[in-house]
């Protein structure tokens, strides 16, 4: 997958990632949740959010007053039964480790088969980030064709890294998504 290496600013080596994870949607999918690129443990383990201390699980799980899914099946079905579509707005980058931040020379990935496919009634996006590149790359073109649900809503990263947001704030923000399902 490596194909292209340049050196951040650490001097550490920035590799080319292709997108490793395939969207998951149903026809019946409601609304889309976009993150930006997988992180190293999402990748590793193939599928979304697969990072322990990231709160999406346990988030999505207190919205939807829902058990917390443990295994990818688990996750799966359970995105599924709640008509929710997830995917990432990059298909290759340059990126150090999990960093946003180093993301470089993106390729967007093709949000159309999603809303083809199923009745996004709305896309969100998981962080500052994931909302910029959508911005950059989809939004635009896709209000063309399919209007105001590609009107991306940006929801605060549920990230570790974005530890201004305590579980608390997060539900108040993501609420929100309760709304299209």
């Amino acid at each position: 997958m490596t194909t292209v290496m340049k050196k951040t600013e650490k001097n550490e080596p920035r590799k080319r990632i292709l997108h490793p994870i395939p969207p998951l949607y149903s026809a019946d999918s409601r609304i889309l949740i976009l993150g930006s690129f997988p992180s190293v443990k999402s990748r590793e383990t193939a599928f979304f959010y697969g990072h322990p201390q990231n709160r999406f699980w346990k988030l999505l799980s207190l919205l939807l007053g829902a058990p917390f899914p443990e295994t990818i099946a688990e996750r799966r079905a359970f995105l599924l039964a709640h008509g929710i579509a997830v995917w990432d707005v990059i298909a290759s980058c340059e990126i150090f480790g999990s960093s946003d931040a180093s993301i470089r020379n993106a390729v967007p990935n093709d949000l159309r088969q999603i809303l083809d496919g199923a009745q996004i009634r709305q896309v969100y996006v998981n962080g500052q980030t994931a909302g910029k590149l959508y911005r950059k790359y989809h939004e635009k073109p896709l209000r063309e064709i399919y209007g105001d649900c590609a009107k991306a809503v940006i929801l605060p990263s549920t990230s570790p890294a974005n530890a201004a947001w305590n579980m608390d704030r997060l539900q108040e923000a993501w609420r929100v998504i309760l709304d299209s399902l």
